[in-house]
């Protein structure tokens, strides 16, 4: 017979346990051991593209030159010069870009949540599915013959931000969705039985609520685009000097003076172009930098 213990239960039985458990330490050693493989190989690409960027492009970054003057007069044999034009085109035409996006993708995601049912929000998340997937050359293909082709306006800086607009949309849309689903129903639900209308409830509540992980959202979709090269090559043409329309004239922008100086072989226009490639990063870095610290506060994240 089986002996009980005093609590009535059947003991358990050494061997038929210890080697379950032998086996469960040995598949998280190993799974420990393949997180830590895979760590590193991500990791000693990045570190090594960072070093090489920051060693062969901080020199003309010390250089107050390089924040306050163009590169206007300046060839591919001469030394100096700055980003300064490049960093301004950059900047504006994200701006633009931001501006049109970021009300149109918020409300987007308002209509998901709040009001979206049937067909039509089933549709509505699918197109936003299909901008996610788009490479950033469709893009600007289709504002190219949208834009220029069948309206006929130039080529221009207003014109690459049309085409950020297609990429950066789907980033925010998605992000804004997921922070407003983290918003509790109860506030929602409080509201209502105070007789508030639904509009106001999220125009008062849910949204201010969401608004640091919506920002953060912004932020990182913003970084997500700045970078982007072909909108600029397609529809947007380098220029040397500065141009602070947007709706006229080339203009430049930092990824299109990496590719320009690219196309040179001597020594300054390769200084110049690792420096615009540290100068890119340095940007991208501080927007998710900023975007990290605004999730700190987002009370919905903790």
């Amino acid at each position: 017979m089986t002996s009980v213990t005093a609590a009535g239960a059947t003991p358990l039985i050494g061997p038929s346990i210890e080697r379950p458990s032998r086996f469960r330490e040995v598949k998280n050693a190993i799974a420990t051991i393949l997180v830590w493989l895979s760590f590193f190989v991500a990791v000693i690409p990045l570190v090594w593209i960072l070093y090489t960027v920051i060693s062969k492009g901080i020199g003309l970054l010390l250089d107050s030159n390089w924040w306050l003057e163009s590169q206007r007069g300046v060839t591919a044999r001469h030394q100096g010069g700055g980003a300064y034009h490049a960093i301004v085109g950059t900047l504006l035409q994200a701006m633009a870009c931001s501006l049109i996006s970021v009300p149109i993708a918020i409300f987007t995601a308002v209509y998901l949540v709040e009001y979206g049912r049937g067909r039509l929000a089933r549709l509505v998340s699918f197109m936003v599915d299909i901008l996610t997937g788009i490479p950033s050359i469709v893009a600007a293909l289709f504002i190219y013959a949208l834009w220029v082709t069948t309206f006929g306006f130039d080529r221009a800086g207003f014109s690459v931000s049309l085409a950020l607009v297609l990429l950066m949309l789907p980033v925010v849309v998605r992000s804004t969705e997921e922070m407003l689903r983290l918003v509790p129903n109860e506030l929602r639900e409080a509201s209502y039985a105070l007789g508030v209308p639904k509009w106001r409830t999220i125009s008062r509540i849910v949204i201010p609520t969401a608004f640091t992980g919506i920002v953060t959202g912004v932020l990182l979709g913003l970084a997500r685009v700045i970078g982007e090269t072909a909108p600029l090559l397609i529809l947007g043409p380098y220029t040397k000097e500065i141009n602070f329309n947007l709706f006229s004239g080339n203009m430049a922008a930092l990824p299109t003076m990496i590719n320009w100086d690219r196309t040179q072989s001597l020594q300054p226009a390769v200084d110049r172009t690792w420096a615009a490639a540290l100068t890119l990063i340095l940007i991208v870095l501080l927007l998710n930098i900023v975007g990290r610290v605004i999730a700190r506060f987002n009370r919905l994240s903790r």
